[in-house]
Order: C-alpha cells, then sequence, then structure tokens
C-alpha cells in the first residue's frame, strides 16, 4: 500500500482472553469477519511472524477505496486505521474500530462459554459456584434505573384492583394511594432488600474478589463443564482458596495448575487468566469523588457483566456489582461506569422516576377512569398503556444520558466509559448497524438510549462545555431520537 497523506488513528485493545488463544482469534477475524464480507472488504492479507499475527484490509463502498486497517496480535492487540481520502467521516472510522472489537468480543463469549471461571471473596464463606447463574430476578426489579420494578409494581397494582373491588368495593378507590405507599416503602428500602440477597458484602475489611478464568487448549475447544463433573470443579475451587488465597493473597498460576491436575483435569499455565480486584477502594474512590458517604457495595457473582446504584438518596445508597464486569473491563473502565451508577444516585433518579410512574397510575385511575371508563374496557387500554409506557421509558432515557456526562464530568475519560460501554454492549452494537432496530431501541421498552449513540456523544464531549446535564441530554436524546427517524 502508498502512504497515506492523511493521519491514522491507533487504538490498543485487549482480548478477553489469554495469549495462547491469539492465533485463534486473528484465524476467526479473518475466516468469520473479514472472508464472508469481501464485498466490503479488499486486498486482505494474513501474515504469521515470530512477533504475532498481522492482518491488513481495504475498507470500500461505492465511492472507492475508504480506510486502510492494520491488525497486529499482542498484549493488546494493536488497531491502526488510515483514512484514504479526506471526506471519510470520524464516524465511519469508529465503526470499522468497532468492527473489530465486536468480532473480538464475540470470539471471547463463544471461548468463555466453553471455559470455567472461579470467583472468591477474601473473609467469607466460598459460596458454590453456579457456572451459568443468572442474575436474581428480584434484584433485576431494582436495576436498570428501578424503571422496571416500577412498571411491574403497577402491572401488579391492577391484579389488586380487581380482588378489591370483588371482597371490598367501598375500598376500591383508595387502593391506588395504599399500593403508591407501598411501592414508596419497597423504594426507600431497595438497598436493604438487595443486600441480603446478595452473595458477598464488601467491606473495608474484607475489600477483595478474586477471579480465575481457565480456558481449554485451543484444539480442545469445547464445554469444559460438561467433560468434568461439578463436583470436581467446586473442589478445585475450595482448594485453590485455601491454599493459595488464603495463604498468598492472591491466585498463583502454577499452583493453581497443580491443583487441577491433582484432580484429574489436564490445565496448561497459558490458559488461565487471574485477576484481582480491590473492590471496596474502587468505589471509595468513585465516592470520594462525588463527595459522598462510602455506600454499601455488594457483589452477584454472576457472568452477566452489570453494575447498578440503588437507593432514594447518596446517604442510603447501595452499589451492586457482578462477578462478569469485574472480569471483563479494567479498573478505569469500571471506575467510568461505577462513575455512571454514582450518577443516578447524585440526580436522585429512582425517587425522580418513581415520582413519575406514581403520577401517571393515579391521573389514569383518579382522572381518566371517570371521564372515559370505555377505554378502559376495551383493547384501547392496552394501546394506551404500551403508549405510555413507550413515553416513560423515553423520559428515563434522559436520566440514562445525564449518568454518562456526569461520569464524564467528574470521573473524566469518557473514551474510557465509551469503550466500557463497546465492550458490555457489543452484541447491540452489531445489531443497532440496521437502522430499524435503531428506531426499536429508542422506542423500546429499554431505559437506555442506543449503545451507539451513547458510544458516539462520549466520544465526542468536552466535559468543560456542560453546565447543565439533564437538560443537555434532553437535548441530545431528543435530537438523536429525529435523526434516527430521518434515516
Amino acid at each position: 500500500m502508498m502512504p497515506s497523506p492523511f493521519p491514522f488513528f491507533t487504538y490498543r485493545i485487549t482480548p478477553d482472553v489469554p495469549p495462547s488463544y491469539y492465533e485463534k482469534l486473528c484465524d476467526f477475524i479473518y475466516t468469520q469477519y473479514l472472508i464472508p464480507q469481501n464485498h466490503q472488504f479488499i486486498g486482505i492479507t494474513r501474515e504469521s511472524t515470530i512477533k504475532g499475527e498481522k492482518l491488513t484490509y481495504t475498507i470500500t463502498d461505492q465511492q472507492g477505496s475508504l480506510l486502510y486497517v492494520e491488525i497486529k496480535s499482542g498484549t493488546p492487540f494493536e488497531l491502526r486505521i488510515t483514512p484514504l481520502k479526506a471526506s471519510v467521516p470520524k464516524t465511519t472510522v469508529e465503526e470499522a474500530k468497532q468492527d473489530i472489537l465486536i468480532a473480538m468480543q464475540v470470539f471471547s463469549q463463544n471461548a468463555r462459554s466453553g471455559a470455567v471461571c472461579f470467583a472468591w471473596r477474601e473473609g467469607e464463606k466460598i459460596v458454590p459456584e453456579a457456572y451459568t447463574k443468572p442474575e436474581k430476578s428480584f434484584n433485576r426489579l431494582f436495576l436498570e434505573t428501578q424503571v422496571l420494578f416500577f412498571v411491574v409494581f403497577i402491572v401488579f397494582g391492577m391484579f389488586i384492583f380487581i380482588t378489591i373491588a370483588t371482597v371490598v368495593p367501598s375500598a376500591f378507590w383508595i387502593a391506588p394511594l395504599i399500593l403508591i405507599a407501598i411501592q414508596f416503602i419497597f423504594v426507600f428500602y431497595s438497598n436493604k432488600f438487595i443486600t441480603r440477597n446478595a452473595e458477598w458484602h464488601i467491606t473495608e475489611a474484607n475489600p477483595t474478589i478474586h477471579i480465575l478464568e481457565y480456558y481449554l487448549p485451543v484444539n480442545e475447544m469445547g464445554d469444559f463443564k460438561k467433560i468434568y463433573p461439578r463436583e470436581t470443579l467446586l473442589a478445585i475451587k475450595k482448594e485453590i482458596y485455601a491454599e493459595i488465597i488464603a495463604k498468598q493473597g492472591e491466585v498463583d498460576a502454577e499452583i493453581a495448575q497443580k491443583i487441577f491436575l491433582k484432580h484429574g483435569v489436564p490445565c496448561e499455565v497459558q490458559n488461565l487468566k487471574t485477576k484481582k480486584i480491590n473492590v471496596y477502594n474502587l468505589v471509595k474512590n468513585i465516592a470520594d469523588r462525588f463527595h459522598f458517604p462510602m455506600p454499601k457495595v455488594v457483589v452477584s457473582n454472576t457472568l452477566v457483566p452489570n453494575a447498578a446504584a440503588s437507593g432514594p438518596s447518596p446517604k442510603r445508597g447501595l452499589v451492586l456489582i457482578t462477578t462478569g464486569i469485574l472480569a471483563q473491563l479494567n479498573n478505569d473502565e469500571l471506575l467510568g461506569v461505577l462513575g455512571h451508577e454514582f450518577g443516578h444516585l447524585r440526580g436522585r433518579d429512582p425517587l425522580i422516576l418513581y415520582g413519575l410512574v406514581s403520577t401517571e397510575f393515579l391521573f389514569r385511575f383518579y382522572v381518566l377512569f371517570p371521564l372515559f371508563p370505555i377505554i378502559f374496557s376495551s383493547l384501547l387500554f392496552f394501546v394506551y398503556f404500551w403508549a405510555i409506557m413507550v413515553l416513560i421509558f423515553f423520559i428515563a432515557k434522559f436520566f440514562e444520558a445525564r449518568a454518562d456526562l456526569i461520569s464524564a464530568m467528574v470521573v473524566g475519560n469518557p473514551h474510557v466509559l465509551a469503550e466500557s460501554l463497546e465492550k458490555i454492549g457489543f452484541q447491540r452494537l452489531l445489531y443497532e448497524r440496521a437502522p430499524s432496530y435503531r428506531i426499536q431501541e429508542w422506542l423500546g421498552l429499554d431505559p437506555h438510549p442506543p449503545i451507539y449513540f451513547r458510544v458516539n456523544r462520549l466520544e465526542s464531549l468536552q466535559p468543560g462545555t456542560i453546565r447543565y446535564p439533564l437538560i443537555q441530554s434532553i437535548k441530545d436524546v431528543t435530537r438523536g431520537f429525529i435523526a434516527t427517524l430521518k434515516n
């Protein structure tokens, strides 16, 4: 390729798999991503050297060649994207980077599905590993800005009304107030409910989570958990804690290998990934930046990557983190995500959304129902209910967008937060390439704006120019939605 007169963009990406998988990862990108799309990628080359793998290709469209891309394996991978025309927009470069990140995450997810992940919290009884454990459904009611909890509670209220109307007709008109009061109690004490359902409580005395992931050798990729019985894996987990963590304070890969072999599980050191995270210090770091008291911190032992803040105010705040997100993100990325969650606490978003949903509920019952009873006895009610839920979730997107801005302003590094969103939201990013799916994301029952919108907004953000995060977020979300309709 001839040298380009235009500046290139360099990105460094560390895959979520051991280095022994890097050659297989490059093969995946080459065979599953580049070759099948030879109408879009031309001049595809692959080179294996002592230093590692190298992939190169050119991205084209109807107007000709746009970008020249080079990928070099290593820790981290180096991705270099060079525009071949002055007219190539930055968003095109960003999409080219996201394509590689998505391919890496797809490969990593497939590899992780056949691996085993152990997690421990120091100083507490080991919880038996549930390898495909979902988040507890009760906890999920309090996540996602708590909108889901409000909606479920209101739907549940309909059944209460039917019961009251049948059993005690005279109390029918005060039932909504009773339900709203009960809901407020749940919101106000949500931190206590979640705390009781979490596996691990993080304290200053016991602040650390240890994670060990073991991947089968590349030539044996398969379902690890089907090959070896649960009892064997739990025995390995307990012995690693007792013989390594309790004595040395962190996982030693070589000693862990010996324990695997002792239990009849073939293991190669290069396929072990270990991580030690001081969760307490991470949360304390963010709390200090926000000038908040230290909230309660709990960890849910699930591979689903997630984090959430609950509670009616910073003084009654609680932070929930999953082992999945601790395993996938580095400390800087975790700080950005925690900054987003603290943004919800600063804005008292749970209380605001509680007030929004409750006001609609009371308005519907005390005003609309008496004036238009026919609506509530026909299919029109379901149309109304769907429309009002879409509106409420759209308004919730304002607060999610504001939390992104607050994280960028207080924590800094909006680019790092954007990268963390790309990592944990890569599947949505892939689907959002379709315009119809983007509209669905804007109008769906999800309090978060589309990932592509959040990433692009963070990438172009200049935190010092923001004075009113909520007003700015309302404008940005509205403009983003309108722009999607026009496209």
